[in-house]
């Protein structure tokens, strides 16, 4: 499974198909970055699951695209929440397999994807000379977030490890203003503290809330590595993004896709010799909960990239909120736990921040 794409990682998407600029600040999983549709008129390529593209090109012309359905993009983007949220429950479920080694079989599987569409694509293997240290940081920075989602998943609530990585856009105006000096307003920074506040709510911290933590699913110092771990997605989807942005339209998205992928996977084995955690699921069942994870995480790429194509990045990410809303259902229909107060305020001021956030931006990109 890919981790539940945020709406920071919608504006690339957006920037690719020509729409008002919206720093909503992917998803993947987020961590992990959703398949890249070029905008039309690019020279000499093919798209990578358009209008009817399973895989690589289309047989559509550019001229004769049907109007979308009112409200497709919107099912599509309900859709890729409901895969990526029954994904993090095989991710969960999954007994005596590592994180890490849950995002190495995840690698390899779109590996087996991206291989075929960069030959296809004809756009090499190693990138240009003045982009390759950012395809570099952005495969090292995107492999980590993956791998500390999954960890997130394992150590903590679903609901909790959600919503915490939802709190991705505060992260990404704060370096896009620091790297990119984008504009960042007071609007941004009342956004921003709202976020955090919900962070706050969510991981309770005795020195504000007390020594008792009996409401802990699991102990309190699980719960803690869970949330950190989380936090760390967020702040490295974040830097993704924002590399991403840097590099622009002259690398190829795909290209950026396999960086991530390559650098993911060495990356995982490094770790998994350097813990003796390599191990192949002894259970069948376990075997297949890994290729659903990878399953399902490619479905919700595929669904999340049309969504951006035929519905404006705006209400995607709006939309995106069912991410939230699912990871509660299932925490409590299939693990029988239900989420405190403090969990439910958290996740209501992280949505809200990012809501406002986005909000705000598409009023202003449509001025």
């Amino acid at each position: 499974m890919e981790p539940p794409e945020s709406a920071a990682e919608l504006e690339a998407d957006a920037v690719e198909l020509g729409e008002p600029e919206l720093r909503l600040a992917d998803p993947a999983s987020p961590g992990e970055e959703h398949a890249d549709v070029e905008a039309a008129d690019a020279p000499g390529h093919g798209r990578c699951w358009p209008q009817g593209a399973w895989v690589c090109g289309s047989s559509r012309e550019p001229g004769k695209k049907k109007a979308p359905c009112p409200g497709l993009g919107l099912f599509y983007t309900v859709l890729s929440a409901f895969l990526f949220s029954v994904a993090s429950i095989f991710v969960k479920k999954v007994q005596d397999v590592h994180a890490v080694e849950i995002s190495a079989f995840r690698c390899v599987f779109q590996l087996l994807v991206i291989v075929p569409c960069l030959i296809y694509r004809k756009t090499g293997f190693i990138g240009p000379k003045g982009q390759r240290l950012f395809l570099l940081l952005r495969g090292i920075f995107g492999s980590s977030a993956m791998i500390l989602m999954y960890y997130a998943f394992q150590t903590t609530s679903l609901a909790d490890a959600t919503v915490i990585a939802f709190s991705c856009p505060m992260f990404t105006s704060i370096f896009a203003w620091m790297f990119l000096k984008e504009k960042y307003s007071l609007w941004d920074a009342f956004f921003t503290l709202f976020a955090f506040a919900g962070v706050i709510f969510i991981v309770r911290p005795p020195f504000l809330f007390g020594s008792d933590t009996s409401e802990m699913s699991k102990n309190y110092s699980d719960h803690i590595k869970g949330t950190f771990a989380a936090i760390g997605h967020a702040v490295l989807s974040a830097m993704t993004l924002v590399i991403l942005r840097k590099m622009g339209k002259s690398v190829d998205y795909f290209l950026s896709i396999w960086y991530y992928v390559i650098l993911g996977l060495l990356e995982c084995i490094i770790i998994l010799f350097a813990i003796g955690g390599w191990s192949l699921p002894y259970c069948g069942l376990d075997r297949l909960f890994l290729i659903l994870i990878g399953l399902l995480g490619l479905g919700g790429q595929i669904f999340i990239t049309k969504a951006v194509q035929v519905e404006k990045a705006g209400p995607v990410a709006i939309m995106k909120t069912m991410d939230v809303v699912f990871a509660f259902i299932f925490q409590i229909a299939f693990f029988n736990h239900m989420p405190t107060w403090w969990t439910v305020g958290g996740a209501l001021c992280v949505v809200a921040s990012t809501t406002g956030s986005t909000i705000r931006r598409w009023i202003q990109s449509s001025k």
